[in-house]
């Protein structure tokens, strides 16, 4: 997790070939219109985002259901919007934050975040410009009592991986046992 330029595909593809689990990236699944409004550099409503956090939900409760691991590169600025995240394992009980679906944040100071969101504006390959990393940095909040596992995302992909894999073991999370929460 974590806002525009923070790494989310770059690690997620690694850690899909590291771990064998399926890579999905969350800007797969916003709407047309999503994409239009971000594209035109107006910040998304959480009115916009509850279809789309909706079927994130569903994909991840798909993935549990099937016991199959799944890395989702996803935003998930918001407590609210993880929470819907979270419920995607059914047994969920909100605000306990008791669930299989676990966060990784990959945390960048603001001036490196604008330079790669500015560099990959300038090459074509993102529909999100600039100008709304602002608004997503505003946007995130993390409560310590969540769990969430925060990597610096200034150290090299490889770094990055490795600090993740290190972590995960040292926590027993993301494991193929763990998934059997059922």
């Amino acid at each position: 997790m974590g806002v525009c330029g923070a790494g989310k595909t770059t690690i997620g593809r690694r850690l899909e070939k590291e771990m064998q689990y399926k890579y999905l990236d969350a800007d797969d699944f916003h709407s047309e219109l999503n994409k239009e409004k971000m594209r035109m550099g107006i910040p998304l409503t959480d009115e916009d985002r509850m279809p789309w956090l909706e079927t994130l939900r569903d994909v991840i409760n798909e993935y549990l259901d099937n016991k199959k691991g799944l890395i989702l590169g996803c935003s998930a600025l918001k407590n609210q919007y993880r929470e819907m995240l979270r419920s995607g394992y059914p047994a969920y009980k909100w605000g306990t934050y008791a669930s299989p679906v676990n966060f990784i944040l990959l945390d960048a100071p603001a001036e490196v975040l604008s330079v790669r969101v500015n560099a990959r504006a300038a090459e074509g390959k993102h529909y999100m410009p600039a100008s709304l990393l602002q608004s997503q940095l505003d946007l995130l909040k993390i409560d310590d009592c969540e769990g969430i596992l925060k990597v610096d995302a200034t150290l090299t992909p490889q770094a990055i991986v490795n600090t993740i894999l290190n972590k995960l073991q040292f926590h027993g999370c993301f494991h193929h046992d763990c998934i059997e929460f059922h």
